[in-house]
């Protein structure tokens, strides 16, 4: 997006659908480091009315935000510079209108409670169906309805470790100790992507 164009926000025409001709692209901006699901979820939205510019860092994404602030943005959690939570914080600040959904492998419940309390309309899991996306960036209700899944017990065993991680300030040794699990097991299970 250059500088000169106009954002458009959450208040304007609906999101163009593939193959309307001449309907306004809208502006979000893609805060992700993973390039393939990156450049998946970018062919996806701009087939569902977006204009996606693509940031891979914190600091990239930021830039962007505070240079031109685009009606919507989607986030990874965990960036490499960084947590990408204050993206969230910068866009509403320079856009009050926008609209921000975390997309993420690293999901947990403190964080997306975290996130809906700094602004974001919605928090997803990867990989999440793009109708799923599009609906939650346009505040409409997913195209097959809300489907409620009952966690699973990995899910759970996985939900608890990262909120003690988070609970310890993101400090392994101390999760370790807490949780009375070796430390090189602690950090190989935070480095995986949450189960389903």
């Amino acid at each position: 997006m250059t500088s000169t164009e106009t954002p458009e926000g959450p208040g304007s025409e609906p999101a163009a659908e593939p193959g309307d001709a001449g309907a306004e692209l809208l502006p979000l901006l893609l805060a992700d480091d993973d390039e393939l699901h990156a450049a998946r979820t970018t062919r996806a939205l701009e087939a569902r009315g977006f204009q996606v510019t693509w940031a891979r860092s914190l600091a990239e994404a930021r830039t962007r935000v505070l240079e031109a602030a685009p009606g919507y943005l989607v986030l990874e959690m965990r960036l490499p510079d960084g947590a990408g939570l204050g993206l969230i914080e910068a866009l509403m600040e320079c856009r009050p209108d926008g609209r921000a959904v975390v997309l993420t492998a690293f999901g947990s419940i403190a964080n997306a409670v975290a996130a809906v309390k700094l602004g974001a309309a919605d928090y997803l899991t990867k990989p999440a169906d793009p109708d799923d996306l599009a609906a939650a960036l346009l505040g409409r209700p997913p195209a097959g309805g809300l489907h409620l899944r009952p966690m699973t017990a990995d899910r759970a065993r996985w939900e608890h470790i990262h909120r003690v991680f988070e609970f310890c300030g993101n400090n392994v040794s101390e999760t370790s100790r807490r949780l009375g699990m070796h430390r090189r097991t602690l950090q190989r299970i935070l480095a995986k992507h949450a189960p389903r």
